[in-house]
């Protein structure tokens, strides 16, 4: 009796734990047969194998087919001159948003070049967006750790990155200063350790002010220690960064050899000489996102770096209406920025974005199928990087067929400094260019003057340029 029980007990088990094994969706050995299976029909399926657990994927999947077809040379192209380098920080924003901005100082001064100073914008960009944070901790205090908006200020409380309203934000309030004024250190061409040393001790102090703001301490008391916990943060930035000065002087020597007389300014006065006609105002941001509804004005919120600054507001718009703006400021002579996806198809060698470049279905005999809406909402996609759109090649009918972009690692990457960006990518992988309003149509200004959609900060569109 007792052997017949324990056999049908084992009987039952056995069955029980089958059927729970494949009621949870775990792999059984069925389907790892069904894997091998299409594993082994592959063609030439030994040699891919030998081939790519040795080699690079992508020097394995470049397109033969697309190599040499893509020239560098533009019928239109915005006078730029020399490539800067943000080294191994994610201040390509930065970078971007003063190529825009440093052809007008060339051509005010007749230089045949001139930089100027990123460390000095740094220096104040990393200390508002710590006071931005403490600021947001003290409001969401009394909402529990895992709230959205509290999970999300925790999970990175500062960072290198930012985009063209971050550039607007920092340079209306402190003016700007040449590269000579506040030149690069280590640290500000090599940000990680520095900028994960201060968000660890933000956490802390996050902490510590949701403590006070839970135990009723008074608003005088906090505000106080919030002070403190930024002298720490500029302490920690001057010793890196150095301190931005409050004035100095600069001279230059023009394209013809004239030397100019030594003036002292202020970053303010520095910037009002400089840049006479600069107004933020005057830029408006332009997206491709076909995700969400086209012809809306889109804020996200919280994306700023500076308590009383803007926010990140755009027109979405189709790719095409933006490359007829995009086209018009480029005839003009006028740089821009421009965000993308830089690491989709990137020819590094070659300075080539192409959605041609590399056949990655052919090596591996799988199809990638999704869509730019379906990369977006899934998070495939989205912007990486920030460079100027200094170029475009057109057809005889004046439509474009490619576009050029100053970027921001040195002269010796891509094409002496340069990616040249086929239009058919430029669909794809293209996400926000900021345009002067001079060269947007009436219609889309309209769309300036709709109540904004507030979208939260942690939406997956909006990934910082780096």
């Amino acid at each position: 009796m007792k052997k017949i029980s324990f056999t049908l007990l084992v009987l039952i088990l056995g069955t029980s734990m089958l059927v729970f094994s494949q009621n949870k969706g775990e792999i059984s050995q069925k389907q790892l047969e069904t894997f091998k299976q299409f594993h082994n029909k592959a063609v030439a399926n030994n040699a891919i194998s030998n081939a790519l657990s040795n080699n690079n994927i992508n020097k394995l999947a470049l397109n033969r087919k697309s190599v040499g077809k893509i020239d560098h040379n533009f019928k239109y192209r915005v006078d730029v001159n020399g490539i800067t380098n943000q080294k191994s920080s994610g201040r390509c924003w930065m970078f971007t948003g003063l190529n825009v901005l440093r052809p007008k100082v060339m051509k005010r001064y007749n230089l045949d070049k001139f930089e100027f100073s990123t460390n000095y914008l740094y220096f104040y960009d990393l200390l508002e967006k710590s006071n931005l944070y403490l600021e947001q901790i003290i409001k969401s205090a009394k909402e529990p750790m895992d709230d959205k908006l509290v999970d999300w200020l925790f999970s990175s409380p500062v960072g290198d990155g930012g985009v063209w309203n971050s550039l607007s934000n920092l340079v209306e309030k402190y003016g700007l200063v040449p590269k000579e004024a506040m030149p690069e250190t280590y640290s500000s061409e090599n940000t990680s350790m520095m900028v994960r040393l201060i968000r660890r001790k933000l956490r802390e102090d996050g902490l510590e002010l949701r403590k006070m703001v839970n135990s009723k301490m008074n608003s005088a008391k906090i505000e106080q220690s919030k002070t403190e916990m930024l002298s720490e943060v500029y302490h920690i930035l001057a010793i890196n960064l150095s301190e931005p000065p409050n004035e100095f002087s600069w001279r230059y020597k023009d394209k013809d050899g004239k030397l100019s007389e030594t003036k002292t300014y202020t970053p303010q006065s520095f910037l009002k000489e400089s840049l006479p006609d600069l107004n933020f105002n005057n830029y408006v941001m332009l997206m491709n996102d076909p995700s969400r509804p086209y012809y809306k004005l889109y804020e996200i919120d919280l994306d700023r770096n500076v308590m009383e600054g803007r926010n990140w507001h755009y027109i979405n718009l189709p790719a095409d209406d933006i490359k007829k703006f995009a086209l018009a400021s480029i005839k003009a002579n006028e740089a821009m920025y421009l965000s993308c996806d830089v690491g989709k198809q990137l020819n590094k060698y070659e300075g080539i974005l192409s959605v041609d470049n590399y056949d990655y279905e052919s090596l591996y005999g799988v199809k990638f199928a999704m869509d730019k809406s379906q990369r977006i909402i899934t998070h495939e996609s989205g912007s990486t990087h920030g460079m100027a759109l200094v170029g475009v090649d057109v057809d005889d009918s004046d439509q474009p067929v490619k576009w050029l972009v100053e970027n921001s690692w040195g002269s010796k990457a891509g094409h002496n400094g340069y990616i040249t960006i086929t239009d058919e990518w430029f669909n794809e992988y293209m996400f926000r260019v900021v345009v002067l309003d001079k060269f947007i149509n009436a219609k889309t200004l309209k769309i300036l003057n709709q109540k904004p959609v507030i979208l939260p900060p942690w939406d997956p569109m909006f990934s910082e340029d780096l």
